[in-house]
């Protein structure tokens, strides 16, 4: 991966050479391949650290998809008889299926990724410290530095889901961090400290840490610290994913009883004809009508005279308002 120079001391009686690790001289040819790779880790990291509670839906895919990615690496390193058997083309397909399948899950259920994500910030927060302490004691058994991960993990998921937006800058902020630091270690060919954290995890003698290796841990809380305080005042002002959840939810509410009411069908009301001007007079009573009728026919009993009647007409039907004449001419009755 790299070679490096590093100053070297002859003793002159014993023909020995006294190798300082710590007096290193930077001289590194990268490959092509782990070299584009730590590129894009950077780009991700530092997009992560200032802007990460911006693209709050790729930080939910990535929470899940490093997760699972971080599991089948574990799974692999325990089963040493698959992964003999396995191909590097292999287990890198079968790393890559699992991690975008859980990394979708995580974000179409934006819960189930905060807590992916607390768990992952749980467990950065608390590697550092059990590193530094790994340097001056022994932490053993195994399960020691297991469930202080597992515990801080635990906590800060419930914190997470308590308060989502604080604890999400965290985490983006942390990890973008992480991943800085990881590609500064590499470009300067040292790789020191993933070696630690094997270390710790497999109960082996951890190596001293030099003063380089120091530097470059010190970037982890000064990026973190920074990254925090920039989402916070800046960059995640006034932003809230869950506004965002709300009103794409709806926005499907209103989309669904668009469509409910467009598939529907009409109910057409039966349209009454248009009424007709009503004037005093216009609708007779039947007695009236029944009276006037005996008086045509010379069978009434009044004694009064009648005068003409021409062309009056009688609304029988007020509904559809039909009009027929009541009589084309009246006659004159004489007493």
């Amino acid at each position: 991966m790299a070679a490096s120079s590093f100053n070297a001391t002859e003793e002159p009686d014993t023909g020995l050479t006294e190798v300082d690790a710590c007096a290193l001289e930077v001289n590194i040819k990268h490959e092509v391949i782990p070299s584009f790779v730590c590129s894009i880790c950077l780009s991700l990291g530092l997009i992560y650290c200032f802007f990460g509670y911006r693209c709050f839906k790729m930080v939910m895919f990535f929470s899940g998809f490093l997760f699972s990615s971080a599991a089948i690496l574990l799974f692999y390193h325990k089963e040493p008889v698959l992964d003999a058997k396995l191909g590097i083309e292999t287990k890198a397909g079968i790393g890559l299926g699992v991690g975008v399948l859980f990394g979708l899950g995580t974000l179409l259920v934006s819960t189930l990724g905060l807590i992916f994500s607390g768990l992952q910030l749980g467990s950065l927060l608390a590697l550092p410290f059990l590193v530094v302490i790994g340097q001056f004691h022994s932490l053993s058994p195994v399960w020691v530095p297991l469930s202080a991960l597992l515990a801080a993990g635990i906590v800060t998921a419930v914190l997470t889901l308590q308060w989502q937006k604080l604890f999400t800058i965290i985490y983006t902020s942390v990890l973008g961090a992480t991943a800085v630091m990881l590609c500064v270690d590499y470009m300067m060919g040292t790789f020191m400290l993933p070696d630690q954290v094997y270390d710790l995890l497999c109960q082996a003698a951890p190596r001293q840490l030099c003063w380089f290796d120091w530097v470059i841990a010190g970037i982890w809380p000064t990026m973190s610290l920074i990254g925090v305080f920039v989402q916070w005042r800046f960059t995640a002002r006034g932003v809230s994913h869950r506004d965002a959840a709300d009103k794409k939810k709806k926005k499907h509410a209103k989309r669904y009883r668009y469509k409910e009411t467009r598939g529907r069908p009409r109910s057409y009301r039966r349209r009454r004809p248009p009424m007709l001007n009503r004037y005093a007079g216009d609708v007779l009573a039947p007695s009236y009508l029944q009276s006037l009728q005996e008086r045509q026919l010379g069978t009434g009993s009044s004694g009064s005279s009648v005068s003409t009647i021409t062309h009056t007409l009688i609304d029988f039907d007020y509904e559809t308002g039909s009009m027929v004449p009541l009589t084309s001419s009246s006659p004159v009755f004489n007493f």
